[in-house]
């Protein structure tokens, strides 16, 4: 079963359900999707495999000498990454999407394509948490979409075994959409706040559209603030999991590194719910 653990918005405790819902489980796989700022390694412990590996991108290069600046490859390109400049064209990397549409359109060969490093993949079994096999994913600073890691890490991951978590990026942007994509269930983290609650929503209808059956947990709950987080779920038709409730002794804990036992009869009870779901499908 493949569950993404997301959210509207960042800091809501993706990564500490992440964490709790592996530990609880024992047996998995846990790929760190947020790539731009990945932390489950911080806690696992992993023991890598190999130095890591080079994620690599097709760019386009120019040949000057070839180019006449006639903007076929302009006119081609729907993302503004190929401008012309009196008789040259001119590439803008951190714009370009790798589609090699303006490879085709060049008439005169002035394009070729090579390699680029977007970033890094390493694999490892947590030496904190033996049973649990952690995929990470590091984007190299300055690479401006993360989507092609994402989507790499995800492929690399497609002939495992057994059940999957994937800890995806915050918001609601097209890393987070690349993250969520094929998912056999989403669990959406919110908190109890106004702000929690609109920023649900936005993720709220990344899952309705992609079509993927979605529950959410309530992070930092609070008698006062979950009704209208509950209230919203309900109108959506959207099952609550689990809460997760305020706990100094479980932020000082997380702090130091560690990941909290006294929550697992949390996490248990929502892999009991995932099984459910998974028996309905089948």
């Amino acid at each position: 079963m493949l569950i993404s653990i997301a959210s509207g918005k960042g800091g809501t405790g993706k990564t500490t359900l992440a964490l709790l819902l592996a530990v609880a489980h024992s047996q998995l796989t846990l790929i760190d999707c947020d790539v731009e700022e990945p932390n489950c390694h911080l806690f696992l412990q992993p023991k890598w495999q190999g130095p890591g590996q080079d994620i690599t991108i097709m760019v386009p290069r120019i040949d000057s000498d070839r180019c006449n600046g006639c903007g076929s490859c302009s006119a081609v390109c729907l993302f503004s990454a190929v401008a012309i400049s009196g008789k040259s064209a001119l590439l803008f990397d951190e714009l370009c999407h790798s589609c090699g549409g303006c490879l085709l359109a060049c008439q005169h060969n002035a394009i070729c394509e090579e390699q680029k490093i977007i970033g890094t993949l390493m694999t490892g079994a947590a030496a904190a948490q033996p049973g649990i096999h952690l995929v990470n994913g590091t984007l190299k600073v300055g690479t401006p979409s993360a989507v092609p890691l994402i989507r790499r890490m995800k492929q690399e991951s497609s002939q495992l075994t057994g059940d999957i978590l994937l800890d995806c990026p915050p918001g609601t942007s097209c890393s987070m959409v690349t993250a969520v994509k094929n998912s056999d269930f989403c669990i959406l983290v919110t908190e109890p706040t106004p702000f929690g609650k609109h920023d649900l929503e936005l993720a709220m209808n990344i899952t309705h559209l992609l079509q993927i059956p979605t529950g959410v947990v309530i992070n930092k709950s609070d008698a006062a603030g979950d009704e209208n987080i509950e209230a919203f779920c309900t109108s959506r038709q959207i099952p609550v999991l689990a809460k997760i409730p305020h706990s100094l002794s479980f932020a000082r804990q997380y702090a130091a590194g560690c990941i909290p036992a006294d929550f697992q009869n949390i996490a248990a009870t929502i892999w009991q719910q995932l099984k459910a779901e998974r028996s309905a499908r089948a």
